[in-house]
């Protein structure tokens, strides 16, 4: 699996980010390390939080298209991704300490619509998608600044179309192609404080969307199913702004805004069982890795190496 990544990872990469950011430190700035460490940070954490967002396959445990108008598919499931985020009230540490590093769990309600039923073995049946994501806060420093929220929660959606290539029937597989769109409102890490030397060494806000592309494949074998698939996914995130103290006074604060982007390749398996009305289905995948030229070194966690993530739900369908 982790072959299949490289290479998809060398198709969908793109050329690497510049190792510092010149921002930081135009003017020159003792405390320009700060804010690089933001930086890295900003880049290490919106490729995974998409992740979290996006999951692997987009109607988990299917392949195929639904088969037309009539049929539905709705899933509650929870995503999971190993996650580490720097510490940043010691961002001028080397390497940076982490604030949290364990999984990041994050509850998903799925709908899936049959609209067409395609021509002869499945060709071009659609179904249109949607889904609500709920990322929880529950991490040091991390706060939810947009009012798309549940409680603390962050509140994501989106929506989507999946075509079917073909209805399938062992040994032949069935298959479809999808395209979600997704979205996180405005998150806020780290706070700094009323002067230098209090809070945190730095803060940044950001939100994210992320294009899916997902090719799957799968079979229904009796009261098991079994799906597989690729993807690639496209990250962007607009006006970050980033926040740290420059040191020219003890309350001067420089504010630096970045809009970056990433693109992830990705491989995923689900397996399903039948429970009468419903499905439990999961999903284990790799998310291919990408060395955007770091210059901070965070401890305990390499941003560079791939990533595998999971997931686990309940589908009823008809």
């Amino acid at each position: 699996m982790r072959r299949i990544v490289m290479v998809l990872a060398m198709i969908s990469g793109a050329a690497p980010l510049a190792a510092q950011e010149p921002q930081c430190n135009s003017p020159p700035s003792p405390f320009a390390v700060a804010c690089n460490t933001a930086v890295d940070a900003v880049r290490a954490f919106y490729p995974l939080a998409g992740m979290i967002v996006d999951g692997g396959n987009p109607v988990l445990g299917t392949a195929g298209s639904l088969g037309g108008r009539g049929h539905f598919a709705l899933t509650a499931r929870v995503n999971a991704i190993k996650a580490a985020l720097p510490d940043p009230s010691a961002a001028t540490q080397s390497p940076v300490p982490t604030s949290f590093n364990g999984v990041v769990p994050a509850p998903v309600v799925e709908g899936a619509v049959g609209l067409v039923k395609g021509v002869g073995g499945g060709l071009l049946g659609l179904d249109v998608l949607g889904s609500v994501l709920i990322l929880p806060t529950g991490v040091d420093h991390l706060i939810v600044e947009s009012t798309a929220h549940f409680f603390d929660a962050a509140l994501g959606v989106g929506y989507g179309v999946r075509v079917g290539v073909l209805n399938g029937g062992f040994p032949v597989p069935a298959v479809s192609v999808s395209w979600m769109h997704r979205t996180l409102p405005r998150l806020r890490y780290g706070t700094l404080g009323p002067s230098i030397g209090s809070g945190d060494k730095f803060e940044f806000t950001m939100d994210l969307s992320s294009d899916s592309y997902r090719a799957v494949a799968g079979w229904k074998l009796a009261a098991v199913d079994l799906a597989a698939g690729i993807g690639v996914d496209r990250y962007k995130s607009t006006n970050t702004n980033i926040r740290f103290y420059d040191g020219t006074s003890t309350t001067n604060v420089r504010t630096v805004v970045i809009n970056p982007t990433n693109t992830r390749a990705l491989v995923f398996v689900n397996g399903g069982l039948s429970l009468a009305a419903a499905k439990l289905v999961g999903e284990i995948g790799l998310q291919a890795g990408k060395d955007q030229q770091y210059v901070t070194q965070f401890q305990d966690f390499d941003p560079k190496a791939a990533h595998a993530f999971g997931g686990i739900g309940i589908r009823f369908g008809f």
